[in-house]
């Protein structure tokens, strides 16, 4: 690396290079000159114009004679900055203080003293969109986190629709609850998360239901009935489906099946196809997410037997041919131990591994998007049947309203946070399939 002494030393001879070719070009030319002492030209015009130009500072210290005096711009700058006209534009401004007979410069000279400050954008007062916080949920055990959602099936005609709800646990990726509409509406959804909630004879305090920000996801009715139950609710951001990963996974595995008909010719025929996928889903499905075992095995408990039947073949075929496997004692796909919706930083998961009593039901930590129990298994879960709701059903007619149980006119407590429930009756049954 050269020092500052060659460096110095490398600029004087250029510059005295830049000088002799100046001396030169007055007799020659200035190709000539610069040919001869091996100069570009373009230096060479730099140089003179750098020395022929006027000096800059000479220049600034020039005022015109119409540029305002430093008290006035302060003038004009305690005015913008005054509590009258402080979200007013220079326009504004302008306007408001002609009609009180007063002049202080143009609206240009308003924005060149706003600019000094970078102050020269928008100064009215704005309706502001919330600032949505993304949810961070964790399931460690079934019936903890349940993420719903609705998709269309296309019908027999073009803008013919039917509306398939689905509630899926995130844990065990089990659908514990699903219903074929006609329509979307928020009755229809009150009365689907009703009777899931009680087959699965999920406890209060202890369940998310998350979902995007659709209609029927924010509707008052659901809204009013997660509360009377105790159950706390969850929304995706706007416009982000990787808040709700597992239900729109959940979709594209349905519609990509290559049975999976473009247009159902019926709706009889759209709840028939509906009623078989779930149940492959549920039962048959090795799911990959979830350690290769099918939903319903991991839901009601009976994975670790398979895991564990697995790990014992796996050592049958390495005790015959040890010769095959390089690596040792072949091992099957694990449980899942967490699954997140949007996990924290690897630092923020150590720290909550370190602090497990934090946690505790004991001491909660009630958040809008954080369940106070989300970090701990439960204790036990009840095995349920499939709850299935279809708008065929004579409770259910598809164009009459439904009618569910009442509900508390005003909505109580935190959003998130929910009372007491009351005691929660049997659905009838004729809905279920």
């Amino acid at each position: 690396m050269r020092d500052n002494g060659d460096t110095a030393s490398s600029g004087a001879r250029r510059e005295r290079r830049l000088t002799a070719a100046e001396n030169l070009a007055t007799t020659v030319g200035v190709s000539q000159a610069c040919g001869a002492l091996d100069l570009p030209r373009a230096s060479f015009y730099r140089q003179r114009k750098r020395r022929t130009e006027p000096d800059c500072q000479s220049i600034a210290k020039r005022c015109s004679p119409r540029a305002l005096a430093a008290e006035e711009q302060e003038h004009v700058r305690q005015t913008l900055y005054s509590e009258r006209f402080m979200d007013k534009s220079p326009y504004q401004v302008y306007a408001a203080l002609l009609d009180d007979g007063v002049y202080l410069c143009s609206v240009r000279t308003m924005y060149r003293i706003l600019e000094q400050e970078n102050a020269s954008k928008e100064r009215r007062n704005q309706l502001r969109r919330p600032n949505y916080r993304k949810p961070e949920l964790l399931a460690t055990g079934p019936n903890q986190v349940w993420s719903w959602d609705i998709t269309k099936l296309k019908g027999p005609e073009k803008w013919t629709y039917y509306y398939l709800y689905v509630i899926l646990d995130i844990y065990s990726r089990y659908v514990v609850g699903w219903m074929l509409a006609h329509r979307e509406q928020a009755e229809l959804a009150t009365k689907l998360i009703d009777e899931t909630l009680t087959k699965q004879n999920v406890c209060e305090d202890e369940l998310i239901i998350h979902s995007d920000r659709g209609p029927s996801m924010t509707s008052h009715s659901v809204t009013q009935l997660l509360i009377s139950l105790g159950v706390t609710k969850s929304h995706s951001r706007p416009h982000v489906s990787n808040d709700n990963p597992f239900s729109e996974s959940q979709f594209k595995t349905m519609k990509y099946r290559p049975d999976f008909p473009a247009r159902f010719g019926c709706y009889e025929d759209g709840l028939s196809s509906s009623r078989k996928f779930f149940d492959w889903y549920n039962n048959e499905h090795y799911h990959s997410g979830i350690g290769l075992v099918t939903p319903a095995s991991l839901h009601y408990g009976k994975a670790s037997e398979i895991v564990a039947s697995r790990k014992q073949t796996l050592a049958l075929a390495y005790a015959a041919h040890a010769e095959r496997f390089v690596n040792g004692t072949p091992t099957p796909p694990d449980l899942p131990s967490a699954v997140w919706i949007n996990p924290p930083s690897n630092q923020e998961q150590d720290q909550k591994k370190r602090l497990p009593e934090i946690h505790c039901p004991q001491k909660p930590q009630d958040t809008s998007l954080t369940h106070r129990r989300s970090e701990y298994p439960l204790a036990s879960c009840v095995p349920a049947e499939l709850a299935s709701v279809s708008s065929d059903s004579p409770t259910i007619p598809p164009d009459e309203p439904l009618n569910t149980r009442v509900m508390p006119e005003k909505i109580p407590g935190v959003w998130g946070l929910a009372p007491s429930s009351p005691q929660m009756t049997q659905p009838p049954q004729a809905a279920l399939h």
